[in-house]
């Protein structure tokens, strides 16, 4: 289990983008060269993304520990998803830094739901990551409640994506992808109607960040994290509440590996976050979310 009094930050945001068994799937590829481009990242390149275990051990060589996920999104992309129970079993390889997550396309409605359940109470995953964009559906359909009543019912985290995404940006139709799916102001539904279940709203709701404060402001159970941006293009809104009256909602998360958090820190290091904040942001906000505080 990961030492929290030993881990100087917890990056709340890391993808688990490689197969942990077998090769990849047909046109993910195309799909990482465009995602490489977007984030100026050479890692989508063909071979060059990090294995779950690779992305234990830059972790574990800095000290954070790392909450990390697959997606589901095979319905509307045609890539196969990789297996929860594989990603979990790689995580317990390395439970020392990695706290599990898991994704499930919401639309597998009461399979799905059973499935969350027994990751939760067999595999020990913490929580479940939705990608409105990429699953295509909105939070607030009533067809997803399934799903949430599983997971709430378990005591385990949501993580949504929210604002725009650099999945399919630059590529042609933007590659299926409809950005409207991943306005936060939709959670805000779910937050009322699952007021014990906590949401994480995932990066700074571009270019809806206004709404996503609102909700993450007005909602006790909805918090916020700030992967997906170098701090250095945060709006400035949106630092003045992480300084302010959103301080304990705020969490580290960088994108892995889309972006790296050795960048991620350094560029927060270089913003005006106060000193009482910053610890809260990287740490201490995650540790009382996943219950270990």
């Amino acid at each position: 289990m990961v030492d929290f009094a030993k881990v100087r930050a917890i990056d709340f945001h890391t993808h688990a983008e490689e197969p942990c068994c077998g090769p990849r799937d047909d046109g993910y590829d195309e799909f990482q060269a465009g995602m490489a481009a977007y984030f100026r990242n050479p890692a989508g390149s063909k071979g060059m993304l990090p294995t779950i275990d690779d992305t234990a051990a830059y972790y574990r060589e800095r000290t954070i520990a790392a909450v990390i996920f697959p997606v589901d999104a095979e319905r509307e992309t045609g890539f196969r998803r990789y297996s929860n129970e594989e990603v979990a079993e790689a995580c317990a390889r390395n439970d020392d830094v990695l706290i599990p997550f898991a994704s499930i396309d919401p639309a597998k409605g009461k399979a799905g739901a059973r499935e969350a359940r027994r990751l939760v109470r067999e595999f020990g995953v913490k929580g479940f990551k939705f990608h409105p964009t990429m699953q295509g559906f909105y939070p607030n359909d009533r067809s997803a409640y399934v799903m949430y009543e599983a997971i709430a019912d378990e005591g385990a985290i949501t993580l949504f994506h929210t604002g725009q995404t650099g999945v399919g940006s630059g590529m042609k139709g933007g590659m299926g992808m409809r950005l409207k799916y991943s306005n936060p102001i939709h959670l805000d539904d779910v937050a009322v109607d699952f007021p014990d279940m906590p949401i994480v709203l995932a990066h700074p709701s571009f270019p809806w960040t206004e709404e996503g404060l609102a909700v993450a402001q007005h909602k006790p159970n909805v918090y916020y994290d700030m992967s997906g941006w170098s701090p250095k293009y945060f709006p400035e809104l949106f630092v003045r509440y992480a300084n302010s009256i959103l301080k304990k909602k705020m969490l580290f998360g960088s994108d892995w590996p889309a972006i790296t958090p050795d960048r991620w820190l350094a560029d927060f290091e270089a913003m005006p976050f106060k000193d009482e904040v910053r610890p809260l942001i990287l740490k201490e906000n995650a540790m009382r979310l996943l219950g270990v505080a």
